[in-house]
């Protein structure tokens, strides 16, 4: 998606992440589920279909992507 149809995008960070260093912003745009790092908001955004964002929760919740 381009920056510029971006530019009006409301991204929302969980009020859990308040102190902390990872945190991501999220949004739902037309489609699709998108995702960005709030250190960095005119970085890239990953753009998701909803099976997708729906699968990568639930790898999250059961601890998947756990260092």
């Amino acid at each position: 998606m381009s920056s510029l149809r971006l530019h009006r995008t409301v991204f929302r960070k969980s009020s859990h992440s308040e102190g902390a260093n990872g945190c991501v912003e999220t949004c739902v745009r037309d489609t699709r589920h998108l995702v960005r790092d709030s250190k960095d908001p005119e970085g890239g955004v990953l753009a998701l279909k909803q099976d997708a964002w729906a699968a990568m929760v639930s790898q999250i919740k059961r601890g998947f992507y756990d260092l």
